[in-house]
């Protein structure tokens, strides 16, 4: 059974930033890609940033480049998200996933929520105006 433990959000000021965190087990992990999404009150949820099996190459929603970097370690079980100058508007629950093939390089599905076979419970972000 995979499971995905998200954690670090919390509350922070326009502007601040936050550091996430993904734990994943149950597979082996650096086999995997992964990504983030997010979702807001009344919204579906949405891309942010996704990194290949090997962390050679990541990929981000255009609103979110240069703001955010995903990273992960493999030894560790981890993907992280490093969010900068955070907005109001950016205030949602941020998920983890993981995609459902290994080995997987291609970007074409990359924000497409139906590619990744698991997920994270989510963690709040609160950015404050």
């Amino acid at each position: 059974q995979v499971q995905l433990v998200e954690s670090g959000g919390g509350l922070v000021q326009c502007g601040g930033s936050l550091r996430l965190s993904c734990a994943a087990s149950g597979r082996t992990f650096s086999r995997y890609a992964m990504a983030w999404f997010r979702q807001a009150p009344g919204k579906e949820r949405e891309f942010a940033a996704f990194i290949t099996w090997s962390g050679g190459n990541t990929y981000y929603a255009d609103s979110v480049k240069g703001q955010f970097t995903i990273s992960r370690d493999n030894a560790k079980n981890t993907v992280n998200l490093q969010m900068n100058s955070l907005k109001h508007e950016e205030q949602a629950i941020y998920y983890c996933a993981a995609d459902d093939m290994p080995y997987r390089d291609d970007l074409a599905t990359t924000k497409v929520p139906a590619r990744y076979e698991y997920w994270g419970q989510g963690t709040q972000v609160t950015v404050s105006s």
